[in-house]
């Protein structure tokens, strides 16, 4: 019998960094639900679709294939057959994909995926309704989120790392705005499931998030 955990929270939260770390602890699948819709975004701006138009939005839906794969138990994304896990990462595909995960025809495409993977296997899915909607029945849900400014900052340092340009305000108003549509959406809108785990990570260290997430996946175990 399979075992899920559902993450749930908000953007720049460290969610799919924890849920991937703890995966590697318990041997579990980690499933980045974000990257899929990322994929889906990708799609959409390399192909010009105008989204607000069902009509268009469908016929792209239909020519996309959607793939997962793992390298060195790293999850690999696959556009059609081609590999676009680096591609997906960029602020303008992360901005797109907020904007297609509030539409109900993406997200039932991505449905039925998600689902046949925690049925088959132990996996850590993250997300912003995993626990609320893709797997209301997961062993165990967790909120996971952090304040606007820890995020905020965070996102600066990973940036700077990089080398690339950037303004700390500018992204922590990117943050709260992608919160706000997050949890203001039609379908779907993130919010913390009645039972799960309120975690707040404003004051930890990526290593005490992944041991409180071990932890509590053991417990329930």
């Amino acid at each position: 019998m399979s075992f899920a955990i559902a993450i749930d929270g908000p953007a720049g939260a460290g969610k799919s960094t924890a849920a991937r770390r703890a995966a590697e602890n318990l041997n579990f699948i980690y499933v980045d639900t974000g990257a899929m819709y990322r994929t889906i975004g990708l799609y959409m701006l390399e192909h010009q679709v105008p989204v607000d138009r069902e009509e268009s939005l469908r016929k792209a839906l239909d020519e996309i294939r959607i793939e997962l794969g793992y390298r060195e138990g790293i999850q690999r994304m696959f556009l059609n057959g081609e590999d676009v896990s680096d591609r997906i990462r960029t602020e303008e595909v992360s901005a797109q994909a907020s904007v297609v995960a509030a539409i109900p025809a993406v997200r039932s495409k991505l449905l039925d995926l998600q689902r046949d993977m925690a049925a088959s296997q132990d996996v850590i899915m993250d997300g912003r309704d995993i626990g609320t909607n893709i797997l209301p029945d997961a062993e165990l849900k967790i909120y996971l989120t952090a304040s606007v400014e820890e995020r905020a900052r965070r996102r600066y340092q990973e940036m700077v790392q990089k080398g690339a340009e950037c303004s700390i305000e500018e992204i922590r108003k990117d943050i709260a705005d992608r919160d706000y549509r997050d949890m203001h959406r039609e379908t779907a809108p993130l919010r913390q499931a009645e039972d799960a785990v309120y975690l707040d990570t404003s004051d930890m260290t990526l290593d005490e998030v992944v041991a409180e997430i071990t932890r509590l996946a053991k417990e329930k175990m």
